[in-house]
């Protein structure tokens, strides 16, 4: 694949059958990936622990890396993503998404995936493409909270990191668990949807109205 080119429209990504729009999806993720991957006659592959590359992976050096993550930011918005009604892959999308490890621009240039230059916002605003703006700071997006908002006749500025948006959201209804696990659940939806959406544009040039 790599010698018919795997790059966007390359020789190495040809199919018997057209694609549905979800392997569409994950096509693009493996393109991004595979980005800057070049191949190296004669090099053999190897597995690397970075957490220490010499002694490879030990117990000890895993525990260190768990337990010294910070994670308080977190607390009570990682435990909401698990909801009865939403299919699995979305929650583990929101697991992922409240940890910040999608594969947003700007952690593909911190993964060493992309370039520096490689991380803008796709509007071309000119900031980094986070979690935290795709989801909450672009004026895009933050437009369709704004409208939930307005249709669960709830209110409340937006939370300036994602995990505090979806406690916030979940909890902007009272205390009652119907009600707070129907706010997950238009939290989980509207992300869900606004990360496809992203993905539309960026990879097929498409794109939802806000509507």
């Amino acid at each position: 694949m790599f010698s018919r080119g795997w790059e966007d429209g390359g020789e190495g990504w040809r199919w018997r059958r057209r694609l549905w729009v979800w392997e569409e999806e994950m096509l693009g993720k493996c393109i991004i990936l595979l980005r800057n991957v070049c191949l190296q006659i004669n090099v053999k592959d190897t597995w690397k622990w970075h957490m220490d590359t010499s002694a490879g992976y030990t117990v000890r050096s895993a525990y260190q890396l768990l337990t010294t993550q910070d994670t308080s930011h977190v607390e009570g918005a990682d435990a909401l993503v698990w909801h009865k009604h939403v299919p699995l892959k979305v929650s583990i999308f929101a697991w992922r998404l409240v940890k910040n490890r999608l594969p947003t621009q700007a952690n593909l240039v911190h993964r060493g995936i992309l370039s520096d230059a490689g991380a803008g916002c796709l509007c071309g605003c000119g900031n980094t493409e986070t979690s935290q703006h795709l989801f909450i700071s672009f004026d895009f997006y933050s437009t369709l909270w704004s409208q939930v908002r307005s249709w669960l006749g709830v209110s409340g500025p937006d939370s300036f990191t994602v995990p505090d948006h979806f406690y916030q959201l979940t909890h902007s209804a009272g205390g009652r668990r119907a009600k707070c696990s129907f706010m997950q659940l238009v939290w989980l939806i509207s992300v869900w949807i606004i990360w496809n959406d992203r993905n539309q544009r960026l990879f097929n040039n498409l794109g939802s109205s806000i509507d």
